[in-house]
């Protein structure tokens, strides 16, 4: 049978869940699917190009609808957003973290928009998005009720800058 990437992107999240991330390599994602593992790199050129379309999926199923609320109550629902994604699977956090390691624009860009859009000037948007990134990439462990103190603490101190 040939797979869509799609397909293999789906079985892929299914060997996360199932075994985790040190378990998900071509070899048994092709194993898994029943096809050689050559077959895969007809899709993806390498696993980390795997893995990058592995964690724009968990990401994507995480977002929330677009809502009109404010700059402050969206860097919230962003933020939650990439949390509930990374705890949806095993090892999502982990595998969100290690494709976003060196280049962590693609989660930085929607906070960095809300920021601007609140008047935040270019370095305060910029370290201000990176650091809710980085506030969210550590603190997924955290007790929800820790985890939102935590958040709106970081979230006071940019309403005071911007103020």
């Amino acid at each position: 049978m040939r797979y869509r990437r799609a397909d293999v992107v789906e079985r892929a999240i299914g060997v996360l869940d199932a075994h985790g991330l040190d378990a998900l390599s071509m070899r048994r994602l092709a194993a898994d699917l029943g096809v050689q593992p050559g077959a895969l790199y007809h899709h993806f050129v390498n696993k980390d190009a795997l893995l990058q379309a592995v964690a724009d999926e968990v990401l994507q199923r995480g977002r929330r609808p677009n809502e009109i609320v404010t700059w402050d109550a969206e860097l919230s629902l962003l933020c939650v957003g990439l949390r509930d994604a990374m705890l949806r699977h095993r090892d999502g956090a982990a595998l969100i973290a290690q494709v976003h390691r060196s280049d962590g624009e693609a989660l930085e860009q929607p906070l960095r928009a809300a920021l601007t859009r609140a008047g935040a000037d270019d370095q305060l948007a910029r370290v201000g998005a990176r650091s809710l990134v980085r506030f969210v990439l550590a603190h997924q462990d955290d007790e929800a009720d820790d985890f939102h103190l935590g958040l709106s603490l970081v979230l006071d101190g940019l309403r005071a800058r911007i103020a």
